[in-house]
């Protein structure tokens, strides 16, 4: 098995920046999900304002960018503000909808026949073959130095269903999803080990009987206190 692609998404709900390389922390991808948009009543995401996961976001020297600005500027405020709120940073662990990474395969995401954009991987395995991960959750994946643990099977959503480059919904992406896959796609996943990953490194899978220390954000339940 090897690192197929990496994905970080700086803004949560917005689009995310392909890697060659990412740094794995403690928290997470380096640079993961450091602002998000924030409501009147609570956190805004892409299950309710679809529109938010077509604007592009990436990393800049100074943090997070909205459509190329920096996030903090009224140019970035107003590429979400129609959607009803405004940008906030925040790096807590509650900001992460599980657990601080997500894991896909190239099997399974052929064997759904979506975009992977849709799901929003933090990294994707190739040379899996499909339903194979249904046994890694209580496994880790090695990556040189790096030690990734999956934990359970994710629960897809909504988004799944938005087209990453127009905002069109396709309800058939979910449907299949539940009908074929349990409505189950990818792993919550989490860093035991930090280190660089890059795209082409090997990948070996191994037990591990670590457990996260935090599970949980706000999407499941954690109280929105920003």
């Amino acid at each position: 098995m090897h690192v197929k692609a990496l994905w970080r998404f700086p803004v949560k709900s917005l689009g995310g920046e392909e890697l060659q390389q990412a740094k794995f922390t403690s928290d997470g991808v380096e640079g993961d999900r450091l602002v998000h948009v924030q409501g009147p009543r609570g956190v805004l995401t892409g299950r309710t304002r679809y529109g938010l996961l077509t604007i592009p976001a990436t990393t800049g020297p100074d943090g997070p960018l909205v459509d190329g600005h920096p996030w903090d500027s009224w140019q970035a405020h107003e590429r979400v503000l129609p959607f009803g709120g405004r940008l906030t940073r925040y790096t807590g662990p509650e900001r992460f909808d599980v657990l601080n990474v997500l894991v896909a395969t190239d099997g399974q995401v052929e064997a759904a026949g979506v975009d992977v954009r849709r799901l929003r991987p933090n990294i994707l395995i190739g040379g899996v073959e499909a339903g194979e991960e249904d046994s890694w959750p209580g496994h880790a994946l090695v990556v040189g130095d790096v030690v990734i643990g999956m934990y359970q099977k994710r629960a897809r959503c909504v988004v799944t269903t938005i087209d990453p480059d127009t905002g069109a919904q396709d309800l058939d992406v979910h449907r299949r999803i539940r009908h074929e896959f349990g409505g189950v796609l990818c792993l919550d996943s989490w860093v035991i080990q930090p280190g660089v990953v890059n795209v082409g490194d090997a990948v070996e899978l191994v037990p591990t009987d670590e457990l996260p220390e935090h599970i949980g954000g706000w999407i499941v339940g954690r109280p929105y206190a920003v």
